[in-house]
């Protein structure tokens, strides 16, 4: 995860009022350039992605407490533009079903974007450098790359709004004391939370870590979270460009000329 799940009270308004206004001003823009160009025919992509993406962001691999993104294969597919749209769609839903609080669907909206548009980017200067039989390598790098560089916007948030409650958060089967991960299942399924309602999980003392230690057990779930990430992006992307390679290449690498991959035909062409 890449982004911050908290309630609203946490953040100080100038900071989470600041995040409203650049992702509205972002969505503003997206909206105005989708316009101007010819994406009628990728809205029901864009549906469909955004709905695999709220999935994902809602699925949490428990002994990690993370949770997948697929903000890389949404940048991919997309395009930067209608990423942006994606981005705050998806954070907008998730705050209505209580995945984080209204005031910080701004700031989420602004990571995630930046997310998806860093990945796009990357991997498109990858696959112009390696070529497109690299594929599922440009897919796993830029989406270590985005991850990275998105937590670290994390912990630059959470660092200015002071610490304190901002920093508390679910550590899964690592001890934020010690570092060191536990059996998760040592005392049963019930101890780790998995049974158990969003009100038993509300963060006790021990949980408030100083935005140093924050940034440590974010960083020390957060590397084995892109590890994971990487692979089922990289498998994603691979398979969707070889059966159809426009949905990736098209308007992100793809040259003037259309030009026909090795086993495939070029589109009116038996």
């Amino acid at each position: 995860m890449s982004h911050i799940h908290i309630p609203d009270g946490v953040l100080p308004f100038w900071l989470w009022a600041s995040g409203w206004i650049v992702a509205l001003a972002l969505v503003a823009l997206a909206a105005r350039v989708s316009r101007r160009a010819d994406i009628r025919r990728k809205v029901p992509l864009l549906g469909v992605v955004a709905a695999l993406m709220l999935v994902a962001m809602s699925s949490e691999i428990v002994p990690l407490a993370y949770h997948m993104n697929l903000t890389v294969i949404a940048g991919v597919l997309l395009g930067p533009w209608l990423a942006i749209i994606a981005a705050f769609i998806v954070d907008f839903i998730l705050a209505m079903v209580g995945h984080g609080g209204v005031t910080v669907v701004g700031v989420n909206t602004v990571i995630i974007s930046v997310e998806m548009i860093l990945g796009w980017a990357v991997f498109r200067g990858l696959v112009g450098l390696l070529g497109r039989r690299r594929v599922r390598w440009s897919a796993g790098i830029a989406t270590v790359l985005a991850l990275a560089t998105t937590t670290t916007l994390l912990v630059g948030v959470v660092a200015l709004a002071g610490g304190g409650p901002a920093t508390g958060r679910e550590t899964g089967t690592l001890d934020p004391g010690t570092l060191r991960f536990g059996n998760p299942f040592s005392q049963g399924v019930y101890s780790i939370n998995l049974l158990r309602g969003e009100s038993a999980r509300a963060p006790g003392p021990s949980q408030y870590l100083s935005v140093g230690r924050f940034a440590v057990v974010v960083y020390t779930l957060g590397s084995i979270g892109w590890v994971i990430e990487a692979l089922v992006t990289s498998a994603i992307l691979g398979y969707v460009a070889r059966v159809r390679p426009n949905l990736v290449f098209a308007g992100a690498v793809a040259e003037a000329r259309h030009e026909v991959l090795p086993g495939h035909h070029s589109e009116g062409r038996p």
